[in-house]
């Protein structure tokens, strides 16, 4: 099913969590009803998800993340040996009280410099697949949806970036060690997701924008490491996670954070952009473009024939509604640089990183998914 290459339209993975579906959650927190009634309620909520992508024309559907209170829980609940338990949703209502709209996240972890990254997570035995989370997903979600679905997995460059190798040498003396482990999980994961049929996986790579965020960067020099060195081993990891699986669309979706419609990370793509739309393996290319803080079109420039660059241009952090006018202009500018043909676009980034979401409505999510599929409409027919 190759020509899921080629759709587009895209959604990159959450969406908002609906009242009934945080209120679950609260109650599971609070033992008042087992894991059997708060999967009746993710089923429900999921089958009105995927109905809403459906309805408005989305050439992929995906779970809306609703089994999962981060985008991150595709690995961390998947896997044992990490020495940290599972956070509850008022976890996550703590972790970004306070915060301002449109401005960069504040963590509480100050030594981390305002970056995605609040708490390094050390290992105490080797890491092993305990559960493959995103096949539960997606053996649910294909059985409710007329559409293709995908899932969304998060890459081994972020899960590198939350090591505390420090504190984990004993397991893990290297970090090449710790990630080879991280590729061959993974890999099981797809194996498992290909074989049940799924046919459009996508990889979250949120780390790579700490390539070109100063505070990031400054943050690994002190820690001792080489961040080009970093981002060296994270590519050659994203394409073994992905190699040898025939027949499959990877995506790869690139953002500079995204937390109750804060951001974590700024810069444009330029200085990594050869390397990453050259080097990396994947078939799509889901690239955040919803603000200045992302630059130019220029460094798409290096997109290889063949691959795909989903425009994120619909913003998933604030109400209001891009204009269609506005929009089609921005891909003709794109086009500039990218054949139309090798275009796409998407809202910039998931509604709900986490189970607190964006401060924006289910109506507003819905209508910005109709600008997205009718501008594809217009543009491309």
């Amino acid at each position: 099913m190759k020509e899921l290459a080629k759709i587009r339209t895209d959604v990159v993975g959450s969406l908002l969590r609906p009242p009934s579906l945080k209120e679950a959650h609260l109650r599971f927190d609070e033992g008042e009803i087992d894991v059997a009634e708060l999967q009746k309620v993710e089923d429900q909520a999921i089958q009105q998800a995927v109905l809403l992508q459906e309805r408005v024309g989305l050439g992929v559907v995906t779970d809306g993340e609703f089994r999962r209170l981060n985008f991150q829980d595709s690995f961390g609940l998947s896997v044992s040996g990490f020495d940290v338990g599972r956070a509850g949703i008022q976890f996550y209502e703590a972790r970004v009280e306070g915060g301002k709209p449109l401005q960069r996240w504040e963590i509480a972890d100050r030594n981390a410099k305002g970056t995605a990254v609040a708490q390094r997570r050390p290992v105490v035995e080797r890491l092993r697949l305990a559960r493959n989370l995103p096949l539960e997903e997606y053996l649910f979600v294909r059985r409710v949806a007329k559409r293709a679905a995908k899932v969304t997995l998060i890459g081994p460059d972020r899960i590198c970036q939350r090591f505390d190798h420090k504190g984990s040498t004993s397991v893990y003396p290297t970090v090449d060690e710790f990630m080879a482990d991280v590729v061959r999980i993974e890999r099981e994961m797809v194996q498992g997701l290909v074989a049940a049929g799924c046919r459009y996986i996508q990889i979250d790579a949120p780390g790579y924008t700490a390539y070109v965020d100063p505070p990031s960067l400054e943050a690994m020099r002190e820690r001792g490491e080489n961040p080009m060195e970093n981002f060296s081993r994270s590519l050659k990891a994203d394409n073994e996670v992905l190699r040898g699986f025939e027949g499959v669309t990877f995506g790869i979706h690139l953002c500079r954070g995204n937390q109750r419609s804060m951001w974590h990370r700024e810069g444009t793509y330029d200085p990594i952009a050869e390397r990453l739309l050259t080097e990396l393996s994947h078939d799509r290319f889901l690239l955040e473009y919803d603000s200045p803080r992302a630059g130019s079109f220029e460094p798409l420039r290096f997109i290889p024939k063949g691959k795909v660059v989903v425009l994120g241009l619909v913003s998933t952090k604030v109400p209001q509604i891009e204009k269609i006018e506005d929009l089609k202009r921005r891909i003709d500018e794109a086009s500039k640089y990218v054949p139309l043909e090798q275009l796409a676009i998407s809202p910039q980034c998931g509604f709900a990183s986490d189970v607190v979401g964006n401060l924006i409505s289910e109506d507003d999510q819905k209508r910005k998914l109709e600008v997205v599929a009718e501008t594809a409409r217009q543009v491309w027919g």
